[in-house]
């Protein structure tokens, strides 16, 4: 048994652990849970716990059911909001799915992403990630707003406040509720840069600190847990939905990346032009040619779209530019004597996505790039948004999918998202997809019953 495996099973015994309970995601970045009593962690760790991998979206077929979820030290927290009097109770740890024989399975998210990140490993790069993470809080519950699609009518969701971007009101909902939540996630080690209240009405953003990529992912699944935690526990409902009101703006996920070689931003060049290293130029230019390819990973739903193409600085152009928020890449100014600093902004990751893939699929074009040393055109100073086809068509700026079904349409053929997935991620997340495609296009909308019902 080693060290970390260790101090788990103290920590339990010191802290009076009644339950632990073991975390993993399915494809679509699903948090998966079993709960297992402290007494049965040692062998959880040399062996794990067995379960119905076919029963979990896109782990495996059926004829490869059983699976074995064997839990990471190294991730173990207790959480703050079970237990009372000073005795939590519970705790998690995340976990890394295995077959039978002990082997990675292809399909598990997190082993999508370790896959990569020692990829680059291999060639010397760490892959640091930091997120903004936006959502919305409501009032009541889901349920008041869901209809079922017949009978029942679809209510619009109703924010908990009318405020906007970097509003403050004190004794607001809002803001009680980001200090709530974020001595929650300091509880659980999980250090937060800032928070603010964002443009759309109930709509919030809370910024997580740089960390390893694989760290982030893990912690942005703890995050969206922390928030729909406090949210149940102050009487309002969040929602990471890409885009939940249509007249508000969507929900990103906007990622700061960066590679180091060491201790040595390896995006950082004194001297250069915003100071952006020629491996920094390269992994922004392979970010921008296989974006129409990633965007199905990044932006995994049929709703992902309208937030994409719903204007409010969400990006629908490949484009990049230095400190200019309508494109695809942002790269922020540089402060001088902060190298290690030096990052891009990828602002086409919303709230919903799936974290694993998604950073997994960012990193391989970024490395992409970086080895084939793809050239940079010049970035865009210009809003995008205000750009005629012909001035877009001049500068060479494409466009992201407009829909799921079109993301699909450049998926299909992408060597470079199959080979980052695996084989059989690749062809479930595509599956899943088209039937989430077919079940969206057989809707009849209230946008159409308004507009030709009584015309027709």
């Amino acid at each position: 048994m080693d060290r970390q495996q260790e101090f788990v099973l103290r920590s339990i015994e010191e802290r009076d652990i009644r339950f632990v309970r073991l975390w993993f995601s399915d494809v679509l970045g699903g948090l998966k849970s079993v709960a297992i009593a402290p007494a049965e962690l040692e062998g959880a760790f040399s062996e794990g716990i067995g379960f119905d991998g076919s029963s979990i979206e896109g782990l495996a077929r059926r004829s490869e059911a059983d699976m074995i979820a064997r839990p990471d030290p190294s991730t173990f927290q207790v959480l703050p909001w079970r237990g009372d009097g000073g005795s939590a109770g519970t705790a998690r740890m995340f976990c890394d799915v295995l077959t039978p024989d002990g082997e990675p399975a292809l399909a598990d998210s997190r082993n999508v992403l370790k896959r990569t990140l020692s990829r680059a490993a291999e060639k010397g790069f760490t892959f640091y990630t930091h997120p903004e993470i936006e959502f919305y809080l409501f009032r009541g519950t889901p349920a008041d707003s869901v209809g079922d699609g017949r009978t029942d009518p679809v209510h619009p969701p109703v924010p908990v406040d009318t405020m906007g971007y970097f509003d403050h009101v004190a004794g607001g909902a809002t803001h009680d509720f980001r200090r709530a939540a974020i001595a929650m996630l300091e509880a659980m080690g999980i250090s937060v840069e800032f928070s603010h209240h964002e443009a759309g009405p109930g709509q919030n953003e809370i910024d997580l600190r740089y960390a390893d990529a694989l760290t982030t992912a893990d912690n942005v699944m703890t995050f969206r847990t922390v928030v729909k935690e406090v949210a149940l526990q102050q009487g309002v409902y969040a929602s990471f939905m890409p885009k939940p009101l249509a007249d508000q703006p969507g929900s990103g996920m906007h990622t700061h990346l960066s590679l180091f070689e060491g201790d040595r931003n390896a995006f950082h060049e004194p001297g250069a032009k915003y100071e952006l290293s020629a491996t920094a130029r390269h992994f922004i230019a392979g970010l921008l040619r296989h974006a129409p390819e990633t965007t199905l990973i990044t932006s995994q739903f049929v709703n992902s779209y309208k937030r994409l193409w719903g204007g409010s600085e969400a990006p629908s152009d490949i484009a990049w530019g230095h400190n200019n928020r309508s494109g695809l890449v942002r790269v922020p100014m540089y402060k001088p004597g902060k190298a290690q600093s030096a990052r891009v902004e990828h602002r086409g990751i919303d709230a919903a996505a799936n974290p694993y893939l998604a950073y997994a699929v960012l990193l391989a074009a970024g490395l992409k790039g970086v080895e084939e040393e793809y050239p940079l055109a010049d970035g865009v100073e210009e809003d995008v948004a205000l750009l005629s086809g012909a001035e877009r068509r001049a500068m060479g700026i494409g466009q992201l999918p407009a829909s799921l079904d079109h993301a699909i349409s450049l998926t299909e053929g992408s060597e470079l998202v199959a080979e980052t997935l695996g084989e059989s991620m690749f062809e479930h997340v595509l599956r899943n997809k088209r039937a989430e495609w077919v079940d969206y296009r057989a809707q009849v909308t209230p946008f159409e019953l308004r507009r030709f019902l009584s015309w027709l």
